[in-house]
């Protein structure tokens, strides 16, 4: 959180890690990478943070300043089973679907799809998207195998195998998203918190959601579990198509 003096506006400041940030880059040699902060202006949509400014500090470290948003991460809420989310999770799902179809159409895959990076309203109607420091723009040299960056336990398998990826990364990532939204708890059992989890997402079946949560409406406990499957072709092939699956559901809960 920082105050703009001029205004006395609150913004949220993001100063990058410039050995991070260089180490990342360094993945993509030759290739002309846009910054993050260039991706993240390039969103006028009331679901995707808004980044007012970009640019370099003073001793070359790049940053950010854009909305500040005070409501909880998806994260902490799920960490909590919040009661607060009972009869919430429709609207929420279809905004995750939503949102990620625009940062797709736009071009890009976000990479870094996880409950960390949804920020909910204060109200807990809507949440916003956040962070595109993973992001690269969808094209065949960025999509190239071997860029094994993400959170473990939303990897989908062909980054942790080192095949060759597309936008359909973030469907994987998106259902173990929203099926931990559904169930408080990750597809895969176990508690290990490493890069170890993510080998287990080809080689271990899911928990079926409507075991992990048995009062769930099929119709939408299908297209979740549809987003996890080890082939890429046999998930929803795009954002825009999970979130219409998402729209024809009235209720979470089965009659």
């Amino acid at each position: 959180m920082a105050k703009e003096k001029r205004t006395g506006k609150t913004v949220g400041l993001k100063i990058l890690d410039a050995e991070k940030t260089t180490a990342f880059e360094a993945r993509f040699p030759g290739l002309n990478k846009p910054t993050e902060g260039a991706i993240a202006m390039g969103f006028e949509h009331p679901r995707i943070v808004k980044v007012f400014e970009h640019g370099l500090t003073n001793d070359g470290r790049q940053y950010l300043i854009m909305e500040y948003l005070d409501g909880p991460p998806l994260n902490t809420l799920i960490s909590r089973r919040s009661e607060q989310l009972k009869g919430r999770l429709m609207p929420l799902i279809r905004q995750m679907a939503e949102t990620l179809d625009v940062v797709h159409q736009a071009g890009f895959v976000h990479r870094d799809v996880c409950p960390r990076n949804f920020i909910c309203a204060p109200d807990l109607k809507s949440l916003t998207l956040i962070d595109f420091g993973l992001t690269v723009p969808a094209t065949k040299p960025f999509m190239a195998p071997g860029n094994r960056t993400g959170t473990p336990a939303y990897m989908a398998p062909e980054i942790i195998r080192r095949r060759p990826t597309d936008q359909r990364l973030d469907i994987f990532a998106l259902g173990v998203s929203i099926y931990q939204l559904c169930a408080f708890e990750l597809p895969w059992p176990g508690t290990d918190a490493s890069g170890k989890v993510a080998m287990l997402h080809d080689t271990v079946e899911p928990v079926p959601l409507l075991e992990a949560r048995p009062d769930l409406n099929p119709a939408l406990a299908k297209p979740i579990m549809q987003c996890l499957a080890v082939d890429p072709d046999k998930r929803p092939q795009s954002a825009g198509e999970l979130f219409q699956a998402f729209r024809r559901i009235r209720k979470e809960t089965a009659d």
